[in-house]
């Protein structure tokens, strides 16, 4: 079923490198068989939710897999696959369907104090049109899900949640903000949201918005026109390590359909490529950003998954924080580490990792070839001890040890604009 996709790239490694990220996409799914999830064929799978753009993902012949209970695009064969969906939005512009992700709307006098409870981050920073990362925390100071927290007005916060763990976060949500003068509704099945991804994403979305793009700052978000669609919700946010915006538009499928199509055309002079969730996985490794199950979890706390930047301790009392003091001032038994393979073979998702005498000290978390970077990289679970940049571990990878050495993360970092 997942044969590797046809690549056009004019390099005799193409094939390999194409056999080893369909390779990763099948362990990527198998993971998420082993999460209860299967595996949908590209006939219609009524058990499934599907997103507004499901038809056209189908026309378009996309590689169709349950994630979180949705019918997603994996990638798209007919645009070149994995490999070419992720260097389109490294050097130029990729978009994706990402209606799946949901979205919670917290209203009321005292909406600001109930998302100061409920997450780690400091919402009392925020400006009107401003974002942050952010995540819920469990009482024991692990992980209920990462979101992005926008603030829309004084009393209105918009939280965009994980797809897999959508259901669960909006009832966690809604019960822990009844002590609160506000109220939380769901409100992403309101919502188409697709993400313009790449250098290229500004000059492509420009053709088709009122907004002046340029004057959005990075985690801000603007109102406006797109596609001929007023007060559309544009934000420079997404999940790629790239730049980029995701835009919100009704979620009915004539219309949802038409702004994916403008998108397209808007997009055709810099090579824009329909995304799927492989390019998605591999793109946000290479940025070192977390996904739920894999380096956040609830059995991972904030300190070993090495998110404290985003952690105000010092804003007051939160959901979790009792326990991360107290875990803090023990100091983490474990952390988590970029790795690069030093030998030959790719480090994947849930392989155990070794010290160099064979004793078992941690795993990976998620691993993958990386497309812009050819090379292989992970990132995993290790004692402190085995923190330091240049440390060398062993993976491993079908029965053989296989070296790795500890490397500075995020793998990626986007250039900065010239003038």
């Amino acid at each position: 079923m997942f044969s590797p996709p046809s690549l056009t790239l004019q390099n005799p490694n193409v094939t390999l490198l194409s056999s080893w990220l369909s390779y990763g996409v099948l362990c990527w799914l198998r993971l998420l068989l082993q999460e209860g999830k299967t595996v949908s064929s590209t006939a219609e799978t009524k058990s499934l939710r599907k997103t507004a753009l499901n038809s056209l993902h189908r026309r378009l012949g996309a590689k169709m897999v349950d994630f979180g209970g949705w019918d997603m695009p994996v990638e798209y064969p007919s645009s070149g696959g994995l490999m070419k969906e992720h260097l389109a939005v490294r050097t130029g512009v990729g978009m994706f369907d990402v209606s799946h992700m949901g979205d919670i709307l917290i209203r009321g006098p005292q909406a600001l104090d109930a998302v100061q409870w409920i997450s780690m981050n400091d919402a009392s920073k925020l400006q009107e049109g401003q974002a942050h990362y952010s995540a819920l925390l469990y009482p024991e100071g692990t992980f209920v899900d990462d979101v992005i927290v926008h603030k829309l007005g004084p009393n209105d916060y918009l939280l965009v949640i994980n797809a897999g763990t959508r259901e669960k976060d909006y009832e966690w949500v809604r019960k822990n903000v009844s002590r609160f003068q506000c109220h939380a509704d769901d409100v992403g099945d309101y919502y188409t949201q697709i993400a313009i991804q790449g250098p290229k994403a500004e000059a492509t979305l420009q053709k088709l918005t009122d907004i002046n793009l340029s004057q959005i700052k990075n985690y801000w978000f603007k109102h406006g026109t797109v596609c001929n669609l007023p007060n559309t919700l544009v934000a420079r946010t997404g999940y790629t390590a790239e730049d980029g915006f995701e835009i919100y538009v009704p979620s009915d499928v004539p219309t949802s359909e038409r702004v994916w199509n403008e998108v397209v055309e808007a997009g055709k002079e810099f090579g824009v490529v329909p995304c799927g969730l492989g390019a998605r996985n591999t793109l946000r490794l290479e940025g070192k950003m977390a996904l739920y199950g894999h380096e956040i979890s609830d059995s991972i706390n904030v300190w070993e998954a090495a998110l404290d930047r985003y952690c105000k301790m010092e804003k007051g009392d939160f959901l979790g924080r009792a326990a991360l003091a107290k875990a803090q001032a023990e100091g983490p038994r474990r952390i988590l580490v970029g790795l690069e393979a030093v030998d030959r073979g790719i480090p994947r998702d849930g392989y155990k990792v070794f010290d160099t005498a064979g004793k078992e000290i941690g795993y990976v978390t998620s691993g993958s070839y990386a497309p812009f970077l050819k090379k292989n990289i992970a990132l995993a679970y290790v004692p402190p001890s085995f923190s330091a940049l240049d440390s060398e571990v062993m993976v491993e990878i079908r029965g053989q040890h296989v070296k790795c050495k500890v490397v500075p993360t995020p793998f990626y970092k986007r250039p900065r604009k010239t003038a």
